[in-house]
């Protein structure tokens, strides 16, 4: 079973004890080529799209995207976690994922989660002991990461021109990022710039790398969570075609002598339907791409040795809950597309419940009129 990160968050594969290689729903799985071509066709439609790319990837959803925060601005999401199957379920209660924009194209992440690791009783069966009721809880393993948006094109540019770091923000030159509050990471955002559409990227690539840290707690040796250090890198995409929103992303887990490898798929697609709400549909897949030795980690996180997977379907949007969408309710949903068991890795039902926060500076420079626009005083009068 898949622990619950925070969406953004791409998890390390939890294996469930007693799950058997003759369990092993491989053959019924989604073959990972086909999320391959779908990436790829999504970058090239992308790319041809004539539209403002602002898609509404991250939290609650478990698919990311390029867009950041805005230079000196922050986003704050504080969200309640499930991943739940009849055998275990993991909780983040909540979960506080902190970031800060530095520059137009860079975004600075701290996560940490209240962890909550359950085991669900089970009789014995051939082959397989029975399994006593256990729940842990505690302090989860912290997430440092940096977003780097190093590609946004728009109509009219050259392809090179859409190559940079978006750091001379830091220096005081404009920001091609508008603040938090109408910088696309709300609901509405994109529809409140139609007007000035031409000004906006059509297409934007990006890539997050990410470092799991142990706390200095018992977490890992109780089998709370994974046992780390361990490097997520993945690369994003986001664009728009015509009314519907897209983004995606593909990441490389990269493990530990305890932790297997795993690869990290995941797309979304959807519609802003007012200024104020918004709603996508993403599919996602997460599979091992090495096996460990039997029994290796602790608790839920020890192998069984053979490859797991998990692929779900979820629907989820976001809510502005003030009038300057800085306030955010986050809500998703979903389930396998496969027979969930207690002897397999797919979800029952996964969730995300969780509120958005976005504040930073104000943009002053929306806000006073234009030298080139205030009309020079007569002569013989004062200004």
């Amino acid at each position: 079973m898949l622990s619950p990160k925070p969406y953004p968050l791409h998890y390390p594969v939890q294996v469930p004890t007693a799950l058997k290689t003759s369990d092993h729903p491989s053959h019924s799985t989604p073959r990972p080529g086909r999320y391959a071509l779908l990436l790829l066709a999504t970058c090239a439609l992308g790319i041809a799209a004539s539209s403002a790319a602002h898609a509404q990837g991250g939290p609650p959803f478990r698919t990311d995207d390029p867009d950041t925060p805005g230079n000196r601005h922050w986003e704050i999401n504080i969200g309640f976690i499930g991943d739940r199957n009849p055998g275990t379920g993991a909780y983040q209660v909540p979960d506080f994922d902190i970031n800060y924009g530095l520059g137009d194209r860079i975004q600075l992440k701290y996560e940490l989660p209240i962890a909550i690791e359950e085991t669900r009783p089970s009789p014995a069966s051939p082959g397989t002991p029975a399994t006593q009721e256990t729940v842990l809880t505690g302090l989860g393993e912290s997430l440092l990461g940096i977003k780097w948006r190093y590609f946004e094109h728009r109509p009219g540019d050259s392809i090179r021109s859409g190559f940079g770091t978006g750091l001379l923000a830091l220096f005081g030159h404009h920001a091609e990022t508008k603040p938090a509050s109408v910088s696309g990471d709300s609901p509405g955002a994109a529809d409140e710039a139609e007007a000035s559409a031409e000004k906006e990227p059509t297409f934007e690539l990006g890539t997050y790398p990410q470092f799991y840290l142990d706390n200095p707690t018992q977490a890992v040796p109780r089998g709370l969570v994974g046992a780390g250090p361990n490097f997520y890198l993945p690369f994003e995409v986001s664009g728009r075609i015509g009314p519907i929103r897209y983004n995606a992303d593909a990441g490389y887990n990269f493990g530990n002598r305890n932790l297997p490898q795993s690869w990290n798929r995941g797309i979304i697609v959807g519609h802003e339907f007012t200024d104020r709400t918004e709603a996508y549909l993403e599919i996602y897949d997460l599979q091992d791409a090495n096996r460990l030795p039997l029994g290796r980690g602790t608790g839920n996180f020890a192998s069984s040795g053979v490859k797991q997977r998990e692929t779900t379907l979820g629907l989820g949007g976001r809510q502005a809950l003030n009038h300057d969408k800085t306030l955010n309710l986050l809500l998703m949903g979903g389930r396998s597309f496969q027979t969930a068991s207690a002897n397999n890795g797919q979800p029952s039902w996964i969730a995300y419940v969780g509120m958005q926060v976005l504040f930073g500076p104000k943009d002053t420079e929306a806000l006073q009129p234009s030298l080139a626009s205030t009309p020079p005083p007569r002569p013989g009068t004062h200004p």
